[in-house]
C-alpha cells in the first residue's frame, strides 16, 4: 500500500480513516479515556548528555509500566505510536547546553535519569502522553519556510541546501511548481540524481565534491541566487551570501552542519547583507500552525495530480531508533525519516 508523507509520519493513500476511529493521520492511535489499564511499555532514553556527534552507544532500550490512564479535566491524551519521527534538531534537547533549549518549550534540554524519554512532541516508545498538543512538521516548516519567510515569484532562483532532506526536498518541489529556478545540493552522486530525475529541480550538485562552495554558485547561479533555504549553515550559508541578488531572502531553517561542532559557525559577508539588503530570518514551524490548513490542502492537491513526489526513509522496529537518527548526521537519510514502531492500525 503506497504511502504520503505529507507530515512527521506516513499516511496512508488508500486508507480509510473512518473505519478506524482512533487513528488519525499522524502516525498514532489514540486510546480511550476507558482504559484505565497498564501496558508495558519500550522507548528509547539517552544515557548522558550528547555533546558531540551523536553515537549509537549514547542510547539505550528501557522497559517500564505505563499507565493508560489520564486524570480527569485534564487534555492529555494517551498515544500508541505507529512511527516516531527522526529528527537532527532533537540531538540541541540532547546537550549540555544549547540556546535552544531557552527558546522554545518543544525544545527544553533532557536531563538524563530524570527526563528518560527522548521526545519531539511524542517519544521514541511505543506509548506516549501529549498533553494537548500533537503535531509538529517537517513539511509545514517547508511550506511556511519558503512561501511565508521568502515569499518567492515565479521566476525567480532558488537555493536549497540538504535538498534531499526532509525539508529541502519539499522545498524544492514547492518552488517548482510556481515556476522558479531551482537548485539543491546533496551529499552523493544518487541523492542528485534523485533530485534532478524524480523531484524536477533544475541542477543539483554533490557538495563533497566542490571544493569552492562560492565558485560552484556562482557557476549555477551566473544571475545570482534570489531565495536561499537554508538547512545546513556554515560554509555553504556564506557562499550562499556571497552569490545572493539585490533583495534576496533567505529563510534560516536548521544549521545541521553546526550542531554537532562547537567551533563551526557561519560567518557571512556583512557587507553583502547590508549593501544587498537581504533579509535572513530564522523560524519555527509551530509559530505557523493558523497556516496548517492551508498547507494540507495545497499539498494534497500537488501529491494527488502529481507535481509533487513524496520521500520517505523508513526503519523497522522501535530498537533502530539510534542508528536512524545517527544516520541523519552522516547523511544516510534520503527524505523524511521515520522508524515504524507498530503495525497495529487499530482494525482488528
Amino acid at each position: 500500500m503506497q504511502r504520503l508523507l505529507i507530515l512527521f509520519f506516513p499516511v496512508h493513500k488508500n486508507l480509510k480513516v473512518q473505519n478506524f476511529p482512533n487513528f488519525n493521520l499522524y502516525g498514532f492511535v489514540s486510546i480511550p479515556h476507558s482504559f484505565l489499564m497498564e501496558v508495558t511499555n519500550k522507548f528509547i532514553a539517552i544515557k548522558a548528555t550528547i555533546d558531540g556527534e551523536p553515537q549509537e552507544g549514547d542510547f539505550e532500550l528501557k522497559i517500564e509500566p505505563f499507565s493508560l490512564s489520564v486524570k480527569p479535566g485534564s487534555n492529555d491524551v494517551i498515544i500508541k505510536n505507529l512511527y516516531v519521527s527522526i529528527d537532527p534538531y532533537q540531538i540541541n534537547r540532547m546537550k549540555t547546553v544549547s540556546s535552544s533549549q531557552k527558546a522554545s518549550k518543544f525544545s527544553t534540554r533532557i536531563a538524563p535519569g530524570e527526563d528518560d524519554y527522548v521526545v519531539g512532541l511524542i517519544s521514541w516508545g511505543e506509548y506516549s502522553i501529549s498533553h494537548g498538543f500533537i503535531l509538529r512538521l517537517s513539511g509545514l516548516a517547508a511550506y511556511t519556510g519558503f512561501f511565508e519567510i521568502c515569499k518567492p515569484k515565479k521566476g525567480e532562483k532558488v537555493f536549497v541546501s540538504a535538498a534531499s532532506g526532509s525539508v529541502g526536498n519539499l522545498v524544492g518541489q514547492y518552488a517548482k511548481t510556481l515556476g522558479c529556478y531551482v537548485v539543491g545540493c546533496a551529499g552523493s552522486p544518487d541523492k542528485v540524481k534523485l533530485l534532478i530525475e524524480k523531484l524536477g529541480f533544475d541542477q543539483a550538485f554533490n557538495y563533497k565534491e566542490e571544493t569552492d562552495l562560492n565558485s560552484t554558485l556562482e557557476r549555477y547561479f551566473p544571475d545570482g541566487i534570489d531565495v536561499y533555504f537554508d538547512n545546513v549553515g556554515g560554509e555553504m550559508l556564506e557562499a550562499a551570501i556571497s552569490n545572493m541578488n539585490l533583495y534576496g531572502r533567505v529563510a534560516l531553517c536548521g544549521v545541521i552542519s553546526e550542531y554537532t561542532n562547537v567551533g563551526k559557525r557561519a560567518t557571512p559577508n556583512m557587507l553583502d547583507i547590508i549593501y544587498k539588503r537581504i533579509t535572513i530570518r530564522g523560524f519555527l514551524a509551530g509559530d505557523y500552525m493558523h497556516l496548517f490548513p492551508e498547507f494540507i490542502s495545497a499539498t494534497i492537491d500537488h501529491l494527488s495530480t502529481g507535481k509533487m513526489h513524496v520521500l520517505e526513509d523508513i526503519s523497522i522496529g522501535l530498537e533502530t531508533v539510534p542508528s536512524a537518527f545517527v544516520g541523519l548526521f552522516r547523511g544516510y537519510n534520503i527524505g523524511k525519516k521515520i522508524v515504524q514502531v507498530s503495525d497495529d492500525f487499530g482494525d482488528k
